[in-house]
């Protein structure tokens, strides 16, 4: 079942993150790595900043969640994660096409150049890898990401998106 989290959800998303997270170790470059990948005041911040997470819950468990954050006029899929030990069931397909149903804009995702398999997943649930000058673009627009992040991250969008060329 896909159910909006709630405030009590608050530590099991950081568990879920930081156990999902771990994959990035030794593949995304070793300066935008940390441990834990994201710390409880960065959660907090993310949804003090509108990242409403969802969560696919089994008898009473969340085991993924994925945010969802209206920036302008795009929604941005944020901080896609399933617990290791539940990967590849499906779990990120079933809410990653549950999240896309709940918006009519363009949606965007970010995601680390060399996570390749998350790459893969986008693009197997028809989302398309943007140019490096759009990348760009809609780094600095939407998202509040330090130049190195830039530098080292694409991202997705899906067939609704209209690109523009209005600077940021």
């Amino acid at each position: 079942m896909i159910r909006q989290c709630s405030r009590e959800d608050f530590e099991t998303i950081y568990a879920i993150i930081n156990d999902a997270a771990e994959a990035y170790k030794g593949v995304i470059p070793g300066d935008r790595f940390k441990e834990p990948y994201m710390s409880s005041q960065e959660l907090q911040h993310e949804i003090d900043e509108g990242v409403i997470f969802w969560g696919y819950e089994v008898v009473g468990q969340l085991i993924g969640v994925m945010g969802i954050q209206n920036v302008k006029d795009v929604t941005l899929i944020r901080h896609a994660y399933v617990r290791t030990i539940n990967r590849g069931q499906g779990i990120g397909g079933q809410m990653l096409a549950f999240l896309t149903q709940q918006t009519t804009r363009p949606i965007l995702i970010g995601t680390w150049a060399d996570a390749t398999w998350a790459i893969s997943f986008y693009q197997k649930h028809g989302f398309q890898l943007v140019s490096s000058e759009e990348k760009k673009r809609f780094l600095n627009k939407y998202w509040s990401v330090p130049e190195r992040q830039v530098e080292t991250s694409v991202v997705l969008s899906n067939k609704k998106l209209v690109v523009t060329n209005e600077s940021p």
